[in-house]
């Protein structure tokens, strides 16, 4: 980076950058925390250090502008930040948030680094598609950073930039599809409902399917997060708890295989097809000992998990076949093929 100075271009020193950006990160914290203690221990330093960081920044600001940015309020109290230090946090926050965006779009945009997140049940075809890749992303310096992302949580990251590429599930219902996706480049895999997984006897629940109509009947484990959720609330409103018969409601779907299976709640789980599926053929052990029946969909609109994988719109056709993006995505749909002939 270079500026003009008496005597003309000048480079700005990387030392001075680094630490001015560390400067602001810390005000940040402090603003957040409250105090240099409580900032130290998020940042895990001594507060001796937050605090000298602190002085420097008084003392500049007192000289440019004529007043300090935290004021000391005594022992226990949080620091008391003036106009001018309110000011500068703003500043900060949209200097810092600028800066990391501008260095990962430049990063992403020369193929160094991908960021790609998957939930727990499509790990497996993101670690099958990386060995197609890795020989390639060794050989051209490229960082794969890989991040559990739930599934409320997947479009939010890809908006954000958070993530380039996500391997996941998502609820579609026929009215909002076409606008919920329009954002997004999709390579679908499959689209399917729900299943039950119970541990109620044949003659209390018998058959092998089960009309999502006659849930409330049900004493139910489910979700409150993710994809049961959004399908609970497609069908039956944002009050569904009040129609329904929650017996538990649980945070992962591995604490509800336990309960069901310990025999402490008698009832039937809700899950996504996939994973009943993975049940019944004995591909998920921790769920070994429960019955699964497939969720009949006969109330609300039509309500789909769609699986696959998913981008920003665009950002693949605006990079070259061999950037690391286009890479993964090609061999992703190699395996989502693969995937498609062994079933």
């Amino acid at each position: 980076m270079a500026v003009s100075g008496p005597s003309g271009p000048q480079q700005y020193p990387t030392e001075l950058l680094d630490t001015t950006m560390d400067q602001l990160r810390t005000l940040i914290v402090v603003h957040e925390a409250g105090t240099a203690l409580a900032a130290a221990r998020r940042l895990g330093r001594e507060q001796s250090s937050v605090q000298k960081q602190l002085d420097t920044l008084n003392r500049t600001f007192a000289a440019l502008c004529g007043e300090e940015l935290v004021l000391k309020q005594g022992r226990g109290r949080d620091a008391l930040f003036t106009a001018t230090g309110e000011a500068l946090v703003e500043l900060a926050r949209r200097t810092l948030g600028d800066w990391s965006d501008g260095v990962h779009d430049a990063r992403r945009r020369l193929g160094r680094t991908l960021s790609v997140g998957t939930t727990r049940y499509t790990l497996g075809f993101l670690l099958d598609a990386a060995e197609r890749v890795s020989d390639s992303y060794t050989r051209d310096g490229v960082e794969l950073k890989v991040t559990h992302v739930r599934t409320a949580d997947l479009f939010t990251k890809l908006r954000t930039k958070e993530l380039d590429l996500v391997c996941g599930s998502v609820v579609v219902t026929e009215a909002d599809e076409a606008e919920l996706l329009a954002p997004y480049e999709v390579m679908e895999w499959r689209r399917s409902g729900l299943s039950l997984l119970t541990n109620l006897p044949p003659e209390r629940l018998p058959g092998t399917s089960f009309r999502a109509r006659e849930l409330p009947g049900l004493p139910l484990v489910v979700s409150a997060r993710g994809l049961i959720g959004r399908f609970l609330t497609c069908w039956y409103g944002p009050d569904y708890r009040q129609r329904l018969s929650v017996a538990a409601e649980i945070e992962a779907a591995h604490y509800g295989f336990e309960l069901l299976r310990s025999g402490l709640v008698s009832g039937a789980m809700l899950v996504t097809r996939g994973i009943g599926e993975a049940a019944a053929d004995g591909r998920l052990p921790e769920a070994g000992g429960l019955r699964t029946l497939e969720i009949v969909g006969d109330v609300g609109p039509r309500t789909e998990v769609l699986v696959g994988v998913f981008t920003r719109r665009g950002e693949r056709a605006s990079a070259p076949p061999g950037h690391p993006l286009n890479l993964l995505w090609e061999a992703l749909s190699q395996e989502s093929e693969r995937w498609w002939f062994r079933s």
